[in-house]
């Protein structure tokens, strides 16, 4: 007993992992005729917290936005950003507000309370973004929605599955650029899925 108390501890153990790590590998992948149709991009490191609306305060909670963060509540089924930070809608009363640093969504917790509830969702869930000529063919494969531009196009969102995996998923762009959020815990099956389903075009994990 008292040579496991003496035992040294990998310090390796307790280095923070990001969420894709042990799935995705950076580089160039897949088919290497010509460019590659797709991009991944790893959203390591980003804020990303849900906001659930006290009943009937939605209005004051929109308020509050508007004043303290200069953003406003889409509605259903869309998405509000600035830059990289933004809000979009998860349920009738719910939205998941998105930051590109950790700490961007600390003030939230206090600016909204009693209007809104706030969950930090930073380490439980994986975020990707999908780009490139091929992307919309790519998600096509496994998504249940459609994604034809004249039904789902920049500013839409969407909660739904890929691959019989629950994911949220917003258009930030024409390009096409899709950003998906994903529990962290299904990263490393959905990323098996996106890899299979991204080498015919060609892709590159950046």
């Amino acid at each position: 007993m008292s040579e496991l108390a003496t035992t040294p501890v990998p310090s390796s153990l307790w280095q923070p992992r990001g969420a894709w790590e042990g799935a995705a590998t950076r580089g160039r992948h897949g088919a290497s005729a010509g460019a590659a149709g797709i991009r991944l991009t790893l959203r390591e490191g980003q804020g990303l917290a849900t906001i659930i609306a006290a009943d009937g305060r939605e209005a004051d909670l929109q308020a509050i936005l508007a004043e303290r963060f200069g953003l406003s509540l889409p509605e259903a089924g869309a998405t509000t950003f600035d830059g990289e930070r933004g809000l979009v809608w998860s349920a009738p009363g719910q939205w998941l507000a998105v930051s590109p640093e950790r700490h961007g969504l600390r003030e939230w917790p206090a600016a909204l309370r009693d209007v809104a509830a706030v969950t930090d969702q930073s380490d439980g869930r994986a975020l990707v973004r999908v780009s490139g000529r091929s992307a919309r063919a790519l998600l096509a494969k496994g998504v249940s929605i459609d994604l034809h531009p004249r039904a789902f196009g920049p500013g839409r969102a969407a909660v739904t599955s890929i691959a019989h995996i629950g994911v949220q998923l917003w258009q930030r762009d024409a390009g096409p650029t899709y950003d998906i959020a994903v529990a962290r815990s299904f990263a490393g099956s959905f990323w098996r899925w996106l890899e299979h389903a991204a080498a015919e075009f060609g892709y590159e994990v950046v």
